[in-house]
């Protein structure tokens, strides 16, 4: 017998700051195995049972031993709640191969806790089953299929996913080259790091839960009231932790940090970003969700929900769809659907899109950034030429009013609160989120939009009433002001350039071509081309190696924009070099056009004020900021 023997063993484990240390164990002797049976403490075999010298038998009651274990001190208390405290130990359990680290209360295990190893200062209360079963990988390397629902699997779920790399791989799922080089390098990630059995990291509070299996639960995370957990990762930490409560449901599903997860929401093959806010009652199936989206009460299926993605209402739907900075009204719902070939239709509302109340899309569609959508859209419409629009149908007549939102009150709001927003804990961003609203890819499409906008003009004359655009009909005073509005967002983009510039020419073309929206990072179509060139190649061979290409070409956004905006400022102005002259033009157009669009937006909030929606002191609080926007003409932001 080894019973009485002070003979060590050496464990590994982490402190709060995630520091390698090594515990040392020991058998229990005699008089502790005694003193155990006088607590009604059984075990299976006492010599499997090892503990740290400071560990104290008469904090351990009621607890029946199954296979081997190695527990911790139990010296201290833990705060249940405000003003009330309990003394760590371990109350009312099955255990079954198990470590459990120090300053822990595990009390009312209702079934057993198997094949776990739990932190320090831990509380597990009144909870059913934590366990291990087969060979888990904690959804970590799990496939998903993304926007086309009966699709193969073109997402792979790991902790270190952000929207870039998700964007990434389900733009380019039928690249198979670059699909099986990311999938070597997410496989090597999840194997490298992939635990042996399901772990609870330091500070955990699990607490009237249901059944936790196959997870891997970090540091910090606050658990209450969960149905259950099932092949899942909570990366939380002390300083970002993760709060999941009340009924939640969970498989198969990766939980990053800051996130909270409330209310009876069901989670199947998802993956749940920075900051998010999950809750009451929202389901989602294969879905994904970054850097601050909030989704209550409706559902998602196959969406790819990008930064600041919001849906507050039951009857609203998201899916087979790309998202991002997008906010939808109460019962809307995408089609993706024809009752052919199966849901396999998808498509892409740009950056800073809404959909009204009742809106209805028929998918495949494509949306331009920052427009807004009413009723229900059929046929298919790709509006990616005409940014900043309302798409709007009256019975099977669709009406396109072009470049309508960009003067009103709500994008005017939206562009400033979405900074404001940003909930993420400073020292882990994941995804790049860039925050600028006219950028190479909305002014892109806004030259575009108005090239279309004259070439209508200039099919039809002036004299009609409305112009035909694909299936939609634009009235001939919208189109006139379509390219006002669109000519003073170039105005206003190219002096907000040379704001941040000195008027000199580029060092380099990189920012030339084409420029794209990937979730949150806007960049050249030559930068994302480069990185999957890089991906094949193995010159990008680690996850981290493509999270650090992201956020070296968000780095050099404003070198990259200037290379794009220079040769756009020259041929607008029909001259080959910015002297001082054309600087001061440009800057006078720049003013001019700036106060012309606050002049706009002020007229959309007093219109609202005169429809009874708001109060008068609300309008002159924001008449009041809009005032204040003469304050910043005349800054130059670079030194």
């Amino acid at each position: 017998m080894f019973c009485g023997l002070q003979k060590h063993y050496l464990c590994a484990a982490f402190n709060n700051d995630h520091v390698y240390l090594m515990k040392q164990y020991r058998h229990l002797t005699n008089q502790q195995i005694d003193a155990l049976k006088k607590n009604d403490c059984w075990a299976q075999d006492w010599n499997d049972i090892q503990v740290t010298d400071e560990f104290d038998v008469k904090r351990c009651h009621r607890v029946q031993f199954y296979g081997w274990a190695r527990l911790g001190n139990s010296e201290g208390t833990v705060e249940i709640t405000e003003g009330f405290v309990k003394n760590c130990g371990i109350y009312n359990a099955t255990l079954r191969n198990v470590t459990i680290g120090d300053g822990c209360l595990i009390e009312n295990i209702g079934n057993y806790l198997n094949k776990v190893k739990i932190g320090d200062g831990c509380y597990i209360s009144n909870v059913s089953t934590i366990d291990t079963v087969g060979e888990p990988n904690y959804g970590q390397g799990h496939t998903i299929a993304v926007l086309n629902e009966v699709g193969d699997g073109n997402l792979l779920l790991l902790n270190e996913l952000n929207s870039q790399l998700a964007a990434l791989m389900v733009k380019h799922g039928d690249n198979r080259p670059m699909m099986e080089a990311i999938k070597r390098m997410v496989t090597e990630s999840v194997t490298a790091s992939r635990p042996e059995c399901s772990t609870i990291g330091n500070q955990v509070r699990v607490v009237n839960t249901g059944v936790i299996i196959n997870t891997v639960i970090t540091d910090g995370c606050q658990i209450c009231g969960v149905s259950r957990l099932s092949n899942c990762t909570i990366s939380s930490s002390i300083e970002n932790p993760v709060v999941i409560r009340t009924g939640v449901i969970c498989e198969n599903t990766i939980i990053s940090g800051g996130s909270h997860i409330t209310g009876s929401v069901k989670l199947t093959d998802c993956f749940v970003g920075e900051s998010c806010h999950l809750e009451n009652g929202f389901t989602a199936a294969s879905s994904v969700f970054f850097a601050n989206s909030y989704m209550s009460n409706g559902e998602a299926c196959a969406a790819f929900c990008g930064p600041f993605t919001v849906s507050h209402h039951k009857s609203s739907l998201l899916i087979g769809a790309m998202y991002s900075f997008y906010n939808a009204g109460s019962a809307t719902n995408f089609s993706n659907h024809a009752y052919k070939m199966g849901p396999m239709h998808h498509g892409a509302l740009e950056r800073g899109c809404k959909t009204a109340s009742g809106a209805y899309l028929l998918l495949p569609a494509n949306i331009g950034s920052f427009s807004v959508l009413f009723g229900k859209l059929m046929y298919h419409p790709d509006t990616r030429d005409l940014p900043f629009s309302y798409l709007i149908a009256y019975g099977d007549t669709m009406y396109l009013k072009p470049g309508r939102n960009f003067a009103t009150v709500g994008l005017y709001r939206d562009i400033r609160k979405w900074p404001k927003r940003d909930k993420r804990y400073k020292g882990e961003h994941r995804s790049v989120v860039n925050f600028d609203w006219l950028s190479p890819f909305t002014i892109s499409e806004v030259l575009r939009g108005k090239k279309i906008l004259e070439k209508l003009r200039a099919a039809s004359g002036d004299k009609v009433s409305t112009y035909n655009y694909h299936e939609y009909v634009i009235k001939a005073p919208l189109l006139h002001k379509g390219i006002k509005y669109y000519d003073m967002a170039l105005r206003i983009y190219m002096g907000a350039v040379l704001k941040r510039h000195k008027p000199v020419p580029p060092v380099s073309t990189d920012g030339e071509g084409n420029w794209i929206d990937l979730a949150g990072l806007l960049m050249p179509q030559s930068a994302e081309d480069q990185i999957i060139e890089d991906i094949i190649a193995g010159r990008l061979g680690t996850i981290e190696a493509v999270n650090a290409r992201f956020k070296e070409i968000h780095a050099n956004y404003n070198e990259l924009r200037w290379s794009w905006s220079y040769r756009i400022i020259l041929d607008y102005y029909g001259i080959d070099e910015l002297t001082d002259e054309a600087v001061e033009r440009i800057h006078q157009d720049y003013v001019t056009a700036r106060r012309e669009w606050i002049a706009l937006i002020r007229e959309d909030a007093e219109n609202e004020y005169t429809l009874g929606d708001i109060d008068r002191e609300v309008l002159d609080d924001f008449v009041t900021l809009l005032d204040r926007e003469v304050d910043f003409e005349n800054q130059k932001l670079y030194m």
